[in-house]
């Protein structure tokens, strides 16, 4: 397993962000089912202002921009949801043009070698 962080906006429109946080407190079942089926063992979603920050734990060989597109197309419902998602997004300034959810890069972790004591 390994952990992934991803970052994208929301476009700047005070409806389209609560409804954007709405719209994630009952995310449709299948959608769900989706994202595990593709892989996905845990995912949060964090908001500051416009900009999300995605956290995963995935399988190893997990790609994210692959991945997510398989758990966005996998069913008509995911299809339906990631279209909605769309209008209310944005890709985040530093996105490549075939990156959605840009990848961050780790350039920290507690649980290095070198930070551990003793």
């Amino acid at each position: 397993m390994k952990s992934l962080a991803l970052t994208l906006c929301l476009r700047d429109d005070p409806d389209k962000i609560e409804m954007y946080k709405q719209y994630h407190r009952q995310v449709w079942p299948e959608v769900l089912a989706d994202l595990r089926a593709a892989g996905i063992h845990e995912m949060q979603i964090f908001l500051r202002g416009r900009r999300l920050f995605m956290y995963l734990v995935v399988d190893d060989d997990f790609d994210p921009v692959e991945g997510l597109r398989q758990a966005g197309t996998r069913s008509a419902r995911s299809r339906e949801w990631n279209e909605l998602m769309a209008s209310l997004q944005e890709r985040a300034p530093e996105a490549n043009p075939e990156e959605w959810w840009a990848p961050m890069e780790l350039v920290f972790d507690l649980n290095w070698p070198q930070h551990r004591p003793g």
